[in-house]
């Protein structure tokens, strides 16, 4: 008996469907509950699922509230597949005991790609060039034909000066960019003059920025970061990136400002409550909208998915998660 219950393997569920090489790499390791499915799963589907786990391998529309995180008996670990974990409770998950890993620095450079296409794509009306010729409108080429705002040499404002923030900034002092920024910590010196950014008020940045975009994580003081009051200190001119999360944005005083051109475009990866979008955004022009997928590379969601199943089994087996996020309880659980 003692030796089958050496034996046995741990068991872990995965909420959603994630990439093939994190699901073979998870079986060698564990019993695998796989809901090989896009559509996730309800809160009731996954209480009873997840009931005799050890771990979850979870994704964003995985909501572990306080009220959830109570029922987990037996969970040691929350793997998430994102650098956001703004759907679990880290706190809740600390006090019962459970690790709660994401998957950070693996789509930095990807999501900052796919920022500053929306950046340029806004600027130069990409979205709205592309419908033109589809549609057959495109008969003569004309001076003034979907004229759009440059970027080089513009002013670039960005809010939360992090890893995506500063691979942002990167990419704009490619374009000799004027950067400025804001954030609650400044950030180190060497990238401030790497970069050459200049820490400013919020304020300030949105009133001299030609361009804002958005990187903070979503927390009670960022939830509507970008609100009416703050739409109508930008520049008529200035154009909105948001890649961060959706509440960050108050969706539909944005929606009211595009539409009035309080500000003059806009482009969005993330939106207050997805998959659903403001009604008025989807009959704007000047919005480029695109579905969550700033780190939707080949490359990265492999990664992505690979990391969170390297977590899910380092807590499996009592080893320390890479991506830790409450090291804390890791520190009272090994005894230290």
């Amino acid at each position: 008996m003692c030796d089958n219950l050496r034996s046995m393997k741990p068991a872990v569920l995965v909420t959603k469907r994630i990439f093939p090489e994190a699901i073979a790499f998870l079986k060698e390791h564990a019993d695998v509950d796989y809901a090989e499915s896009d559509d996730g799963m309800r809160a009731e589907e996954l209480a009873v699922r997840i009931r005799g786990k050890q771990a979850v391998v979870s994704q964003l529309m995985d909501k572990f509230t306080p009220e959830v995180l109570a029922t987990l008996d037996g969970i040691k670990v929350i793997a998430n597949v994102a650098v956001g974990y703004d759907n679990i409770d880290v706190p809740a998950a600390t006090r019962h005991g459970i690790l709660v890993t994401h998957t950070p620095d693996v789509l930095t450079d990807t999501t900052a790609d796919f920022a500053f296409m929306l950046l340029m794509s806004a600027a130069r009306r990409v979205v709205e060039g592309h419908h033109f010729v589809h549609s057959g409108q495109w008969t003569k080429w004309r001076v003034d034909l979907l004229l759009g705002q440059d970027v080089h040499h513009r002013t670039l404002g960005i809010f939360g000066m992090g890893r995506i923030g500063q691979a942002v900034a990167r990419r704009a002092a490619g374009f000799s960019m004027r950067i400025i920024y804001h954030d609650s910590r400044r950030a180190p010196e060497a990238v401030e003059k790497e970069l050459g950014l200049e820490l400013v008020s919020a304020e300030r940045l949105l009133r001299e920025a030609d361009f804002v975009s958005l990187h903070v994580p979503l927390m009670p003081e960022t939830r509507h970061l970008i609100g009416a009051r703050e739409l109508r200190m930008m520049k008529p001119t200035a154009i909105l990136v948001n890649t961060s999360r959706g509440p960050v944005v108050d969706e539909p005083a944005l929606a009211e400002a595009l539409e009035r051109h309080v500000i003059a475009g806009a482009g969005l990866d993330v939106y207050e409550n997805e998959p659903r979008v403001d009604p008025l955004l989807l009959k704007l022009e000047n919005v480029v909208l695109a579905p969550h997928i700033a780190s939707a590379s080949v490359d990265t969601r492999r990664k992505m998915s690979m990391m969170a199943a390297e977590n899910a089994v380092a807590g499996m087996e009592g080893r320390r998660p890479p991506n830790l996020l409450n090291p804390e309880l890791w520190e009272k659980l090994a005894g230290k």
